[in-house]
């Protein structure tokens, strides 16, 4: 069965650019182009929504699969985009729907079709903003989680392997992700218990909002004569102290 799509939150914004599939179960080869289906209020099927691709974007065990909207009707400024405008509209409700004929990977059809409605929201332009964040620290020599918050929700699939955890001297903690809170939350909870002294907690310069916005760069740069180009986003560390007991 379908678990769960992603965004989570009710409203997303109308310049999302890829939503997240998961799956119960190890899913077949085949991509979702023939299954998924977006409709708007009158219940018509949305025109070409998303990228149409040739190879299909599973996880490693094919339990999760992503469906990137076309950036060309994305991004203002682009042919598409100046042509038919963005797949959904801020103020408009939407519904995205699943076929239940899609195949896992024994074959099987899923046990039913899945549907779940959004409404879409204003648009996002800022830039990811670590300065922002809260950091709710872990007690040292536990294994309690660590538990980053996010003003807005970022996306899905990169919170899995875009922030890392490393002591004081550069080494890694390895641990157990998890994302919760409608994407606003990110929990860490480590294999081994915490070390006192400093930590710190990396965003990748690939971590992403559902927009595409970037640390220190957001997705929609207008380029103006005579103005220096933005700068390349670069990976952003926030330090932090396992409290002692």
């Amino acid at each position: 069965v379908v678990v769960q799509v992603y965004p989570t939150p009710e409203v997303i914004p109308e310049n999302v650019l890829r939503l997240y599939v998961q799956f119960s179960a190890p899913m077949g080869l085949r991509g979702g182009a023939d299954f998924i289906h977006l409709l708007d209020e009158q219940g018509h099927v949305v025109q070409d929504p998303f990228l149409p691709l040739d190879l299909a974007l599973w996880n490693e065990d094919r339990t999760r699969y992503t469906v990137l909207f076309d950036p060309g009707r994305v991004k203002q400024g682009i042919l598409p985009n100046e042509e038919i405008g963005r797949a959904i509209i801020a103020g408009n409700s939407y519904m995205l729907v699943i076929d239940r004929d899609w195949l896992d990977a024994e074959g099987t059809p899923l046990v039913q079709s899945f549907s779940r409605s959004f409404m879409a929201g204003p648009p996002q332009h800022r830039a990811i903003d670590p300065t922002q964040w809260k950091i709710a620290g872990p007690m040292a020599g536990t294994r309690d989680s660590l538990v980053v918050s996010f003003p807005t929700p970022l996306d899905y699939g990169l919170l899995h392997r875009a922030l890392i955890v490393t002591t004081n001297r550069s080494r890694p903690v390895y641990g157990v992700i998890g994302v919760e809170a409608s994407e606003t939350q990110w929990v860490f909870t480590p294999h081994e218990p915490w070390s006192s002294g400093e930590h710190r907690v990396t965003a990748l310069s690939s971590l992403e909002d559902a927009a595409g916005n970037r640390v220190g760069r957001p997705f929609e740069v207008p380029f103006r004569e005579g103005l220096p180009r933005p700068r390349n986003n670069t990976d952003a560390s926030i330090p932090f102290i396992p409290n002692l007991q």
